[in-house]
């Protein structure tokens, strides 16, 4: 794959991303699900970058360290929608997109298991803002089963560009620090 490829691919993922993720997006059940992934870049960033890391870190942690993400986001989309409270939710999904991206610029190697905790622990936050904000009108296993989706696309698109970077490990690297600083960025702003 060129890198020009690689280039107008992020260019086109990342286009949706200039809505912000947590004002809603019409009704519908599976469609605004499946969407809602897309429509910020703070969930945008954080499941691209997912995927990255874990194409960077190998193993078991490559297929292990995204599916304990999609389970936990899962299990906070549950928690949101019925209404159970998490504090600084806005907070964990800002730092992130940070940690995540300070993860693939310095390249973090660590075992399957602490990779799985970190991932787990920010993906019930992402999770959650997502079930929390389901619009009403919104069948929410269908919501659920849209965002899912969309996230282990995101993984899988993070994951295939992750592995096509290894031959050029300062563009990776490079990558995850304009994620860390999108990061930085989402921090202040809070």
């Amino acid at each position: 794959m060129k890198i020009h490829h690689i280039i107008t691919a992020i260019a086109l993922i990342a286009l949706p991303g200039i809505a912000a993720a947590h004002t809603g997006h019409g009704t519908g059940g599976f469609g605004a699900g499946l969407f809602h992934p897309f429509g910020g870049v703070d969930h945008l960033l954080a499941m691209l970058t997912v995927g990255l890391w874990a194409a960077t870190l190998g193993g078991n942690a490559a297929w292990k360290v995204p599916t304990a993400f999609v389970a936990m986001l899962v299990t906070g989309a549950v928690l949101g929608l019925n209404g159970m409270q998490l504090p600084l939710v806005e907070s964990f999904i800002a730092a992130s997109v940070l940690v995540l991206g300070l993860a693939v610029t310095l390249a973090w190697r660590v075992p399957a298991t602490a990779g799985i905790a970190l991932v787990g622990l920010f993906a019930l936050f992402h999770g959650h803002a997502h079930g929390a904000e389901v619009p009403e009108a919104a069948a929410g296993a269908l919501y659920v089963l849209g965002m899912t989706l969309a996230s282990i696309a995101l993984h899988l698109s993070g994951f295939g560009l992750g592995h096509a970077l290894r031959q050029r490990p300062w563009l990776l690297r490079s990558g995850g620090a304009l994620v860390a600083g999108a990061g930085a960025w989402l921090v202040v702003a809070l």
